[in-house]
């Protein structure tokens, strides 16, 4: 058996869940463990049933088995005396790792953040099934229809800026923070050829990007809080037909979700700090200095 264990926001978990497709694609039996990742989270909880995607849930009998983390006095004195014997498997860099894919046997912690993992034909359609959601499904109050409506009726790009979470001490050493440089070479390269571009921005910090977005080719896009929010919020910025990224899993997906052959991506050319993250990049996307 392989269980993955589901941990991190929204675009972390569609990662994951990506994976638990492709492995089942291959005649694999696999689980998600979809508690023991958020134990020490208090930001975070699982969130792929906003989609509607269902998956095999592993128990807590098939989680301690992988993981040989038995706790009565035999296993204990056992892993003292002959080590123990875990079927555990860390995600040691952001590269794609096709071993993984090989496997029977293991305990998968990660992010999984490569479409190298996902790369069958009936994997991607059945993922795009799961989370290409009709507006109707989600946009519930008049502003999300109001927002849609703009986006499809115009050379529209979103924008991701992501703040709140990575400017802290504890995140700062890892994430870097796009800079306002970052952006306006995005927004230029966009311009350059498509001069009626208009920016939808999504962000956790609107009142920074109110006073850094300035103009009437700027949209701060503010919808009604809700369980659903952020499934909205990634529908919208995938209607769009352009992209700028942050460094975010979320709107990697969003650009993914797009699957227009004109569409732009630009991407900060350095994801993270302490890790190689060349395979989360793909042939569509264009590089910028962060």
């Amino acid at each position: 058996m392989i269980i993955i264990q589901l941990k991190g926001g929204l675009g972390n978990q569609m990662f994951q869940y990506a994976l638990y497709k492709s492995l089942k694609k291959l005649g694999k039996e696999v689980k998600i463990d979809d508690t023991t990742g958020f134990v020490n989270d208090k930001l975070r909880v699982p969130v792929l049933d906003r989609w509607g995607a269902t998956y095999d849930k592993a128990t807590d009998e098939e989680i301690i088995a992988l993981t040989d983390s038995k706790m009565d006095i035999f296993s204990r004195i056992r892993r003292k005396l002959t080590g123990r014997k875990t079927f555990r498997i860390d995600e040691e860099s952001g590269k794609f790792n096709p071993e993984i894919l090989e496997k029977d046997d293991a305990y998968l912690v990660g992010y999984w953040q490569s479409d190298k993992y996902f790369e069958n034909d009936e994997v991607i359609a059945e993922l795009r099934k799961i989370f290409e959601k009709r507006p109707q499904d989600l946009m519930n109050d008049t502003t999300s229809w109001t927002i849609l409506q703009q986006i499809e009726c115009c050379q529209s790009v979103s924008l991701h800026v992501r703040r709140t979470d990575y400017i802290d001490e504890e995140h700062a050493s890892i994430h870097n923070l796009c800079s306002e440089k970052y952006y306006k070479n995005a927004i230029d390269y966009v311009r350059s050829k498509h001069s009626d571009a208009v920016f939808f921005i999504f962000t956790d910090d609107k009142e920074w990007c109110k006073e850094h977005f300035i103009g009437p080719n700027f949209v701060v896009v503010e919808l009604e809080e809700g369980t659903k929010t952020d499934i909205a919020e990634m529908t919208l910025m995938s209607r769009c037909k352009h992209h700028i990224l942050a460094n975010s899993s979320f709107s990697w997906w969003a650009a993914w979700l797009n699957d227009s052959p004109e569409k732009l991506v630009i991407v900060p050319e350095k994801w993270i700090n302490n890790r190689d993250m060349d395979d989360i990049y793909t042939k569509r996307m264009t590089k910028m200095a962060i």
